[in-house]
């Protein structure tokens, strides 16, 4: 186990290679369809992950009969419709904007826990959630929340928001398998099923044609979403929940969209504007409000 300060920057670099994907991802989808690059995205972690759990584990994964359809399910909602509305909707919507909006998500989490498992949803709560909605509706509709309304929202802001909605249902799909199977353990049967649910369209999209004409960047890139934002990634924020506790470390969360405008104007030039700073700011003051009790 490493010493506080190591832990903390490895908490750190995760937080940074979680908001390198949507650089990563954003590059990607200029050059891919959304389906082999999901497809070799999760082909190389599947792999990275096999070696993680078994590390962690001391032994091979295990999959139990009963727990096949659950673990599919896991696999259709944060796989397989996650990442092919993720980079559909990165071909059009900037790495920053994208990660703004994605940012809203634990509010949902907390919403569906409270319908679903009967949670308490307190006033705090609800403040969170209509603050980070309308932090959102302030990025979709650059700063005119009416205007998503009177204008609609475009594709791919409906596809990163399409993310939202299905990272939601992974996320509370996902509870009741994780009192049986552990969490390292239950991604990588996530990537592997996923990985299989996402060939056949991968293949009828020209995967093969792709991976022939794929550059040294697409490469980097697909390594990169695999191997740091993927397995690396998941395995220091693990390591960080055992230690120091899952709300000390979901706080680091928070830094994912600011790391991921950061970046996306230093590596892409992305603009930073008035409209997104409010409502990313609007949206994670929301989700710290939604978690904080």
């Amino acid at each position: 186990m490493s010493s506080p300060a190591l832990l903390y920057l490895k908490l750190i670099g995760s937080v940074v290679f979680w908001g390198g994907t949507w650089v990563a991802g954003r590059i990607l989808a200029g050059h891919l369809t959304p389906y082999s690059a999901a497809f070799l995205r999760f082909f190389f972690a599947t792999i990275f992950m096999y070696f993680l759990t078994c590390r962690i584990n001391g032994r091979k994964p295990k999959c139990e009969k009963k727990d096949i359809l659950p673990l599919a399910f896991l696999s259709l909602t944060g796989v397989f419709l996650y990442n092919i509305l993720f980079f559909s909707g990165l071909q059009t919507v900037t790495a920053g904007r994208a990660a703004l909006i994605i940012a809203a998500t634990p509010t949902f989490i907390a919403l569906g826990s409270a319908f679903i498992f009967k949670e308490k949803f307190t006033a705090w709560k609800i403040a969170g959630f209509i603050l980070a909605l309308a932090g959102v509706s302030t990025i979709i509709g650059h700063g005119n929340p009416i205007s998503i309304i009177t204008e609609g929202a475009s594709l791919g802001d409906l596809c990163i928001i399409g993310c939202v909605l299905s990272w939601a249902a992974y996320s509370l799909a996902g509870k009741p398998v994780m009192r049986r199977i552990n969490p390292i353990e239950t991604v990588f049967w996530s990537c592997l099923f996923g990985t299989f649910m996402l060939l056949g369209p991968a293949l009828y999209h020209g995967l093969m044609s792709e991976i022939i004409s794929a550059s040294f960047i697409d490469y980097s890139c697909i390594i990169y979403l695999a191997l740091l934002g993927t397995s690396l990634g998941f395995s220091w924020y693990f390591e960080a929940i055992q230690v120091i506790g899952p709300s000390k470390t979901g706080i680091f969360i928070n830094l994912v969209p600011v790391t991921a405008v950061a970046l996306g104007a230093i590596m892409l030039g992305e603009p930073v504007d008035l409209f997104l700073v409010t409502g990313g700011a609007l949206t994670i003051f929301g989700v710290w409000l939604t978690n904080r009790s």
